[in-house]
């Protein structure tokens, strides 16, 4: 595992889309995916974690429950996936973690919490390609049928109808990154992908420090640099108001937009 502690907007941009060249293609196409946190001190945890219990049985009645409340026409298709992937849209605690392909959307996040000014933030970045050269071999076949290097949801199926089909392909736990239908323009918008462990009880941030430290890079933002990267994201147009459309968003803008810097 690389840790990158920048000192200024320059080292941070360098630091954000280092090896992100692809020579076979000649283009900017980076492998990794990008996950920001306001404080470096956060772990990977999910939703699901942070509830505690049995986490397998909580699993099982929460996207059970889910089913049965939410409105039918909620998904297109009455997969798991599909249902698993618009609960953890929608706030509830899943094994999934929020993602995205874009740096700067990363970033945001990072700095987004101004209750959080005071302490370091952080950027995972996780190179999903070879992450998905580990896994098992169904999985492995869709994406070498389909051409690409993630999964949707139907691919997805195509290899384990059910989670715990999923965790039946290995004994070993494996990482899947999963890009989530296009449920509205917020998931566009973020550029959005969710990473799953094949078990609930696996963390990401583990299973990669302790097998897979070469896929992980994290870049440390000290707290003295937010201010001005957070300005700059401002005028990139990279805002609650374009990241989160609908009223909601411009509030959470506004909010943050005309707070005194202290």
């Amino acid at each position: 595992m690389q840790d990158v502690r920048v000192t200024d907007w320059t080292e941070l941009n360098h630091a954000l889309f280092e090896n992100t060249w692809n020579q076979a293609i000649r283009c900017f196409r980076s492998d990794f995916v990008y996950r920001g946190m306001g404080d470096a001190a956060a772990d990977l945890r999910t939703g699901l974690m942070k509830l505690g219990g049995n986490i397998r049985e909580v699993e099982f009645h929460i996207l059970r429950n889910f089913k049965k409340y939410a409105r039918q026409d909620a998904v297109r298709e009455q997969s798991e996936w599909n249902w698993l992937a618009v609960a953890q849209h929608h706030g509830v605690p899943t094994r999934l973690l929020d993602w995205s392909y874009s740096p700067y959307v990363a970033l945001h996040f990072a700095t987004e919490g101004l209750d959080e000014y005071d302490r370091d933030g952080i950027i995972w970045c996780v190179n999903y390609v070879a992450v998905h050269k580990l896994l098992p071999d169904p999985l492995r076949e869709v994406l070498s049928q389909e051409r690409c290097n993630a999964f949707t949801v139907e691919m997805v199926e195509r290899a384990a109808g059910s989670l715990v089909a999923l965790e039946r392909l290995s004994k070993e736990d494996f990482a899947v990154f999963l890009e989530p239908p296009s449920l509205d323009e917020r998931i566009v918008n973020q550029f959005s992908i969710f990473a799953m462990m094949s078990s609930p009880l696996a963390r990401l941030d583990e299973w990669l420090v302790k097998e897979h430290g070469d896929l992980l890079r994290r870049i440390i933002i000290p707290a003295q640099l937010k201010w001005e990267a957070r300005d700059k994201l401002d005028q990139a147009n990279i805002t609650e108001r374009v990241l989160f459309p609908g009223l909601d968003g411009l509030a959470r803008w506004l909010m943050r937009h005309y707070t005194p810097r202290i």
